[in-house]
This record gives structure tokens, sequence and C-alpha cells, in this order.
């Protein structure tokens, strides 16, 4: 939803969260142009050659909370919902072909959690190619907002 000033033009957003086709929380007030750097950062991570991340599903921005949106009253309570992404390195076991060899591989996921103001969670783990057409596709609906 467009954030307006004074005049009535959009400017930025705020996200409506929605779960089956009700209203599941409302957050991230002005974080459009979060969103966008983001995104971008996101592409660069996967494109970048990384020793330590051959695979670019596991490659990241650097930041452990990529972010977090909160929805704030105007005396600054937290309520009305949560959109947050962190990233977490996952340990997998990779066994050998015969006998006990075999190696850990480390992998790189984002886990969006949303929470609805009555304290319900939903988690989603994505690779980055999946974080980056999800905030590519929350960016394009803010442009779209924007236009009207």
């Amino acid at each position: 939803m467009p954030c307006r000033d004074s005049i009535g033009l959009p400017y930025e957003v705020t996200l409506e969260l929605h779960r089956d086709g009700a209203l599941y929380g409302t957050v991230g007030e002005r974080c459009g142009w979060l969103l966008a750097r983001l995104a971008e950062g996101v592409a660069q991570a996967r494109a970048a050659d990384e020793e330590q991340w051959p695979d670019p599903d596991d490659r990241f921005p650097d930041d452990e909370e990529l972010f977090a949106f909160r929805y704030r009253t105007r005396n600054g309570i937290v309520s009305g919902g949560e959109l947050r992404c962190q990233l977490r390195t996952i340990p997998i076991w990779m066994p050998g072909g015969r006998g006990p060899a075999g190696e850990w591989r480390l992998t790189r996921r984002a886990f969006v959690e949303a929470w609805s103001h009555g304290g319900v969670g939903m988690r989603a783990v994505l690779t980055s190619a999946e974080l980056g057409a999800f905030v590519e596709a929350l960016v394009a609906e803010t442009e779209e907002c924007l236009a009207r």
C-alpha cells in the first residue's frame, strides 16, 4: 500500500501481508528502497565468484539479517505483524561410496518468517535464486503501486 505525502502523492510503500485472502499483518513502513537495495545485493552476490560458496544458490549479501520489518504504532509500540529474513548456514553430511567415509557440506539458506499480529507464524526456506525472485517481485509490485 502506498505511503502518501501531504498532497496525496505516493512516495514509498508499506507492505500488507495476506494469507488465504485475509490480512495477516502490516509491516515495513517506507521499505521500498531497502527492498530494491536487497534485490541488487542478492543479484551481485549470485554473480560473484566466491571460493567459499561455489554454488550460486548459497551466495547472499554478507549480513546475517537481510531485513526485519515490523509495524509500529505512532507511539512506538510494535504490533500488527512482522516479516524478517535471516541467513543460516546448514551443515549436510555427504556420505562416501562405501564405509564411513564422507564429508560435511555447508549450505546457506534464507529463512523468511512472517508473524501475524496474533502471533501465528509462517516460514519459507529459500535459496539465493528464490530469495532474489521473491524480492524482485516485491520491488515490481512496489513500483506498480507507486505508479498509480
